[in-house]
């Protein structure tokens, strides 16, 4: 759907008049993943697909929210912007309007809202992060509030923690919102310092595979991971005072690991720390040039997520399975939260038909699902449109 044709369905839904429209992007991490919220760090781009907002300023107290991917609606009055409703799609844009109004920023006015969004619901490739996102960057604007880029990044975190109930690291809504075309961010999660770094690919491209097997991370799992790494710091404490496990280096890891008397937790906390030193490792090799040895870091990336943090399942497992039988794949791994989800691959491209299709048909084969792959395009962060 182009941009007038999103007006059109705007002026349809709220009558004439002037519409600003706004987009942020889904990501795809190439690698670093469960890193985020343990202060290490994260090595993730923006797409070409994404989410749009439509806004313009009404004459009530209320905001109206609308999609065009969902049926559902709603219109939450002033004295409601900061209560989540039960588990509605709309909790996404009113949690990032509820920041506003908790920083003392209670507008004077509502305002009318349509969203459209092309990414594929339950990828693993970040729609609710480009959801919080526009919404941000959308407000901040109509409403000519002055919060920076970052912040509004931080508030888009907020509103997933607070209205959604997902303890996520920040890493999604700093890809949506901050992200360069044709750059991946290397972003220090702790500090937030991060690095444009240019995703030279020449012969090569990224392929997303959708597994259609949707991860669902408010089912508790990833939470349970958070709550695994908060463990694994608690029992090293008393050896190194730490706050994160990202404050440690692998050879910090090899020599305190014994420290940690659950195995399981001590899975975890190996997957954390050797995914970080991959992940410094990787962005050197990118520069450089070396794009088998990055290809060997993802696959271990994926291995270590599969064994160690147990998050892939059968349907990532399969998909990265079959990827690594195709010559011509320099590396496969899982990207996102997981349970389900997407995987991410760097195909050269005599390789990506064939991928695609053999890929594809083994996959449906042995899983009974039929997944789909995009050849990604490495897109521009949040930005108004017109």
């Amino acid at each position: 759907m182009n941009i007038e044709e999103l007006k059109k369905q705007f002026v349809s839904k709220y009558g004439a008049g002037e519409v600003s429209v706004y987009f942020s992007p889904g990501r795809v991490n190439l690698i670093g993943e469960h890193t985020d919220y343990n202060g290490g760090f994260v090595f993730p781009c923006a797409l070409t697909f994404g989410t749009y907002c439509l806004i313009r300023k009404n004459d009530k107290k209320s905001f109206h929210f609308a999609s065009l991917n969902v049926e559902n609606e709603t219109d939450i009055t002033f004295d409601k912007l900061t209560q989540p409703i039960g588990n509605e799609w709309f909790n996404y844009p009113l949690g990032v309007i509820a920041q506003f109004v908790k920083k003392g920023k209670t507008p004077d006015t509502g305002a009318d809202l349509l969203f459209w969004g092309n990414v594929p619901n339950g990828a693993g490739l970040s729609s609710s992060a480009a959801l919080e996102m526009v919404t941000g960057v959308a407000i901040n604007d109509v409403y000519s509030y002055d919060e920076e880029r970052v912040e509004l990044v931080k508030m888009g975190q907020m509103a997933e923690h607070e209205f959604a109930g997902v303890h996520c690291g920040i890493m999604d809504q700093f890809a949506s919102g901050m992200a360069h075309k044709d750059h991946a961010l290397f972003l220090n999660c702790d500090t937030l310092d991060y690095e444009q770094v240019p995703v030279k690919l020449d012969g090569v491209k990224i392929v997303i595979g959708n597994t259609n097997s949707p991860h669902k991370l408010d089912s508790g799992m990833y939470n349970k991971r958070v709550a695994e790494c908060k463990a694994a710091v608690e029992s090293i404490k008393p050896f190194k005072p730490i706050k994160q496990l990202g404050e440690l280096s692998w050879d910090d890891f090899l020599g305190l690991q014994d420290k940690i008397d659950d195995e399981v937790v001590r899975k975890r906390a190996r997957h954390v720390i050797s995914e970080i030193k991959r992940t410094r490792d990787a962005v050197d090799a990118l520069k450089a040039g070396k794009l088998e040895e990055f290809g060997h870091l993802m696959n271990g990336s994926h291995d270590s997520l599969r064994d160690d943090y147990e998050v892939t399942g059968n349907e990532l497992d399969t998909m990265v399975e079959e990827a690594r039988k195709i010559e011509g794949v320099i590396g496969s791994r899982m990207t996102g939260g997981g349970f389900g989800g997407s995987t991410v691959s760097l195909v050269k491209d005599e390789a990506v038909d064939a991928f695609i299709e053999q890929v594809g048909r083994n996959y449906e084969a042995r899983t009974g699902l039929k997944p789909e792959f995009y050849v990604a395009e490495v897109g521009e962060g949040s930005h108004k449109i017109c």
